[in-house]
């Protein structure tokens, strides 16, 4: 039997994954939690986690490990009815993956008031609290001006000390000032482009999304040429699951600068595009497939709620036109972290 373009393109997306000599488990169940899992409710049956992916090569001792140490880490909670489990969100698991889930699934760049939010050290600390101060706040998009100050022109203060009170460093916070900064522009003062070229370094994250958008390029032509019915209902959950496992690996590291801040043509604006259109061309087969096969220890199968269809809304490339031509994506071919990807 003939295989069809995007059964061969998703095919070999699949067969590279597979083929790495090391996968994070714990990553990737991440993403599954939060694509998948969350808008049904953020609770599933071990088993059926472990079906789900099993096509990816993780076998079950791994997943069964990878969802215990996530509930050592308080991401998880379990839930046991009779000889089965089911495994769900604790309430600070709910909240940074409904933080994760605004970044990952916007439609739109952040707006800036050009001001900038600066966190100072007062003060010394040990090597080993600024080491965990330094991680924290890079994983919320923070720059470093130099060891003592943090910067970043849109994070909100408040939510930052909460995160890194949550994540055990309450101790560190007496030490930090918060502080809100505007550039009065004076003669021949540093800009903000410096700012962004001294805290940052987006070299190496604009190459990865270029690498990103080269990787799936070949789903979505072959997405856009074929048949509504030519993908099969678990390949789409396979390959919407690892878009959105590679697309959340660099929003991990993405700042989310405004466009003003950005340099010209980011390369970020070509993959959120191309995330998106790929993502609304496989929800319906995935969502399908996810209706068969996500269960609940008591056997039922939960609900999706609205907000899968709102994921990717305001930027959705897809109109009535079908082909490459007319809509916005068809120039295309020319997230606080979870875990650490």
């Amino acid at each position: 039997m003939k295989t069809s373009a995007i059964e061969q393109a998703v095919g070999e997306r699949l067969s590279r994954f597979c083929q790495q000599s090391r996968v994070k488990a714990g990553s990737l169940i991440t993403s599954v939690f939060g694509d998948a899992v969350l808008p049904r409710g953020g609770r599933i049956w071990l088993g059926s986690l472990i079906n789900l992916l099993q096509p990816l090569d993780l076998n079950e001792r791994l997943v069964r490990t990878t969802v215990f140490r996530l509930v050592k880490d308080e991401w998880l909670q379990t839930q046991t009815m009779g000889r089965r489990t089911d495994y769900m969100l604790t309430a600070s698991g709910q909240r940074r993956f409904d933080e994760a889930a605004r970044q990952i699934y916007a439609a739109d760049a952040p707006l800036w008031d050009r001001r900038w939010r600066l966190v100072m050290v007062v003060g010394e600390l040990p090597a080993r609290a600024r080491e965990r101060l330094r991680r924290a706040f890079y994983w919320q998009g923070f720059g470093q001006l130099n060891a003592s100050c943090f910067v970043h022109p849109g994070a909100e203060l408040s939510a930052a000390f909460a995160a890194l009170e949550s994540d055990g460093m309450a101790d560190l916070l007496p030490q930090l000032m918060p502080l809100l900064a505007v550039n009065p522009r004076l003669g021949l003062s540093a800009n903000d482009a410096d700012i962004v070229q001294a805290a940052w370094n987006l070299d190496e994250l604009a190459a990865d999304y270029g690498e990103f958008v080269v990787s799936y390029q070949p789903i979505l032509d072959a997405l856009r040429l074929s048949g509504h019915g030519e993908i099969g209902e678990q390949e789409a959950f396979l390959a919407r699951t690892l878009l959105i496992h590679d697309f959340r690996r660099l929003l991990l590291r993405d700042p989310e600068l405004p466009e003003v801040l950005l340099p010209s043509a980011w390369p970020g604006h070509e993959a959120r595009q191309l995330c998106a259109e790929i993502y609304r061309r496989l929800l319906a087969p995935s969502e399908r497939h996810l209706d068969r096969h996500l269960l609940l220890a008591s056997g039922e199968v939960p609900a999706a709620s609205t907000m899968v269809g709102e994921r990717f809304r305001c930027a959705d490339p897809l109109s009535e036109r079908s082909g490459t031509e007319g809509h916005a994506g068809a120039g295309l071919g020319s997230l606080h972290p979870l875990l650490m990807g």
